[in-house]
């Protein structure tokens, strides 16, 4: 029996991040959620993710009634499971590292997306499924839009949200508070 474990929006500007496991044979699919606070600056410098994320894996894991002699896992290469490959070494899991694709990368990014739509009310048409700089920059200009109000879902643990991106989100939002408001003086 095989069990698929990958991650969404975990590498991703903004919101909550997710975990999601897969029992392939039986069609059982898990979502774990991973709250914005644990990519805080604090947080993320205490590595304090990496310990949920492997908290969250074994709760899955028991849900799925994962048996250590009959199951093999296929693990995302991300480093966010670093710490997971790290104990399923020292309990002796068996796991491969994988590129996940199909039913669970298509379910686990949907779920992340739903979380950006229905909680942060980011509707753009330009944000999809696919990771990467493209929606890295969606979410970029949806939090530079309105700056003040939505800096607080950025994972602000980033480093290079804090020596560069940050000051750019500034920058853009004074950008287009200045043409906004040049726009309707011109009544």
């Amino acid at each position: 029996m095989t069990i698929e474990i990958d991650d969404a929006g975990t590498g991703d500007l903004v919101g909550d991040a997710f975990i999601g496991l897969f029992r392939k044979e039986t069609n059982h699919l898990i979502f774990k959620k991973v709250p914005l606070e644990m990519f805080n600056e604090e947080n993320w410098k205490r590595k304090r993710v990496y310990e949920i994320v492997v908290d969250l894996v074994k709760e899955g894991l028991a849900e799925l009634e994962f048996q250590k002699d009959k199951d093999t896992i296929l693990i995302c290469r991300g480093n966010i499971f670093d710490q997971v490959r790290t104990y399923f070494n020292e309990e002796g899991i068996k796991y491969n590292a994988a590129i996940i694709e199909g039913k669970l990368q298509e379910a686990i990014e949907g779920r992340y997306i739903s979380h950006l739509r229905n909680d942060l009310g980011i509707m753009t048409r330009s944000l999809t499924t696919k990771s990467g700089a493209k929606r890295y920059f969606v979410l970029f200009n949806w939090v530079s839009r309105d700056f003040i109000k939505r800096e607080k879902y950025v994972k602000s643990g980033f480093k290079r949200w804090k020596t560069i991106w940050r000051q750019k989100a500034i920058e853009k939002y004074n950008n287009y508070n200045n043409s906004f408001s040049k726009q309707n003086s011109k009544k």
